[in-house]
């Protein structure tokens, strides 16, 4: 048995919720119905920050499959290069981001 802390990221003021450091492998798919996987390097109950293999468009809906949770739709706020932050449509409950976060 092992027990994880983490300590929320600095936060800048323009989100919504603190975002916590993880690295779990997902499954991505845009409107064009384009599939991929990439990995989430921090996520807060609304949203998440993710290295991907293809580019991102800013504006765009994608929709994300996470473990324990399931498939997510988000709105990317932002890109570059291989690197994306999203918001969810819905943000995820306290317990299921608890679930993520011990992954």
């Amino acid at each position: 048995m092992f027990a994880a802390e983490y300590e929320p990221a600095e936060s800048d003021g323009r989100r919504r919720s603190p975002r916590a450091p993880v690295s779990l492998d997902v499954r991505i798919a845009d409107d064009g119905l384009r599939r991929t996987l990439c990995k989430i390097v921090d996520i807060s109950r609304d949203g998440a920050r993710m290295q991907t293999h293809s580019n991102l468009r800013r504006g765009s809906t994608i929709r994300l499959t996470l473990p324990v949770v399931g498939v997510v739709a988000a709105d990317v706020m932002w890109a570059d290069d291989f690197t994306a932050g999203c918001r969810f449509h819905k943000p995820l409950t306290e317990k299921l981001l608890t679930k993520l976060l011990a992954l």
